[in-house]
């Protein structure tokens, strides 16, 4: 009789590990669509990466002759790298289908659209991106999705409290 846990991939697994991600991008931009996609990296990349080494802050995809380019991603130089080693900030392609990219260039052509590196993280052993079409935030859409998400937590907490008084009595 075959095991029955050893199907199941386990979540500590260095395969398949979270190495970085953008929480404001969330709170800047509303997201439109999703796409995960693979990056061209060098050998010391991998090894920082693997080390949980990145900052995507400031980053953002553009598409330019074909080709989706990720720029202004923070990955450390490798600690033992020598002059091999890359540098910090330098634009990396993305891997995304051709038509993925078509249709991402012409959203990218209408006014307001951006590309936005959510998460970067390792899947199957390789590094993969989640890159956002985001549209941004006006201040009061902000504001507006902070009142939201507080008056949310107000009533949560509210129909937690009068269960735990409805079941008290129930006993």
């Amino acid at each position: 009789m075959a095991k029955q846990g050893s199907s199941k991939k386990s979540k500590d697994d260095p395969r398949n590990k979270l190495i970085a991600q953008n929480k404001r991008a969330r709170h800047d931009y509303n997201i439109l669509d999703e796409y995960e996609c693979g990056l061209v990296l060098t050998g010391t990349e991998v090894k920082s990466l693997r080390q949980g080494r990145a900052s995507l802050v400031d980053g953002f995809a553009e598409i330019s002759g074909g080709e989706a380019w990720l720029h202004n991603v923070h990955i450390n130089e490798y600690a033992q790298g020598t002059w091999t080693n890359h540098a910090a900030r330098r634009k990396r392609k993305l891997l995304l289908h051709r038509y993925e990219i078509q249709k991402l260039d012409q959203k990218l052509k209408e006014s307001g659209y951006t590309l936005v590196p959510l998460s970067l993280y390792f899947k199957d052993g390789r590094a993969k991106l989640n890159l956002a079409l985001a549209q941004g935030k006006k201040a009061y859409d902000k504001r507006q999705t902070l009142r939201e998400k507080q008056d949310k937590r107000e009533t949560a907490r509210a129909v937690s409290a009068a269960r735990r008084r409805q079941g008290g009595s129930a006993r």
